[in-house]
């Protein structure tokens, strides 16, 4: 089995990226499951462009994207990507589009096809912070997970994706107060949570509470 998990590049001015030193940093085999580490430019459709040839030339089994989502404080796998961007800022092109469909032949919403609800009960249940999201967005997060989950859904219908946010290491958070988490522990959940993902190939996922009121 293979997975391909990918990390965008720092945006902005930022010098790390939380998502992407994590991602290096992970075995190369979880679970018997070859683990393919892709970084893409945090910029709208050259990181789809990138993963889709990758995808093309490996044909992973699992898709598996993650980023940085400052101010939250546990890991969030998303539930949900949506058929819109609308940049509050721009990408590390320039690029601020506001309003505009990612794909007129695609559906309004796409669901995540990995397990949330089982990677969030497993990292529990090693006392890592995590909750399901409900939101990956309107920027280049969503437009990444929704590229994806439609580029699958009309070529590669074996292939499952989703999307996985992780919060701001400490050293981020010394000029901009937020909630963080050390790097040493956000490596370990993903591995936790793709260790989860390997072991929930083609089954359902838990029908456990992860929901939100707001």
């Amino acid at each position: 089995m293979k997975l391909l998990v990918t990390a965008f590049n720092p945006f902005g001015q930022d010098t790390k990226n939380p998502a992407l030193e994590a991602v290096h940093l992970l075995k190369d085999t979880i679970n018997d499951a070859e683990i393919i580490k892709l970084e893409i430019p945090t910029v709208f459709n050259q990181s789809a462009d990138v993963v889709a040839k990758v995808i093309e030339q490996e044909f992973p089994d699992i898709v598996v994207h993650i980023g940085q989502a400052g101010g939250r404080f546990g890991i969030t796998p998303e539930r949900v990507a949506i058929n819109l961007d609308d940049a509050r800022i721009p990408d590390n092109a320039g690029q601020q589009p506001i309003d505009r469909i990612i794909k007129a032949d695609g559906q309004a919403a796409y669901f995540s096809q990995l397990p949330i609800k089982a990677i969030v009960e497993s990292l529990n249940e090693h006392t890592i912070p995590a909750s399901v999201s409900n939101s990956a967005g309107t920027f280049v997060c969503n437009h990444i997970m929704y590229q994806t989950l439609y580029l699958c859904q009309k070529q590669y219908p074996n292939i499952q994706s989703g999307f996985i946010h992780v919060p701001y290491l400490p050293e981020q958070t010394l000029k901009r107060p937020a909630p963080s988490m050390s790097l040493d522990m956000i490596v370990e959940g993903l591995e936790i949570a793709l260790a989860t993902i390997v072991s929930y190939h083609n089954q359902v996922d838990d029908r456990i509470i992860g929901g939100s009121l707001h």
